[in-house]
């Protein structure tokens, strides 16, 4: 249950939140929110995955 509610989360998260990786944003100069974003996506894949 929990992981594919993860696995759904990281669909609707790939549709609708920006990828830092993919416009190379230099993640020391990143702002706060952009951080949290990033953060954010990798809480979620990483408990996809698992």
């Amino acid at each position: 249950m929990k992981k594919k509610l993860f696995k759904t989360l990281a669909k609707i998260n790939k549709a609708l939140l920006p990828s830092y990786s993919k416009k190379q944003v230099d993640l020391t100069k990143a702002s706060k929110l952009q951080m949290a974003v990033f953060g954010y996506r990798l809480w979620v894949t990483k408990n996809a995955l698992d």
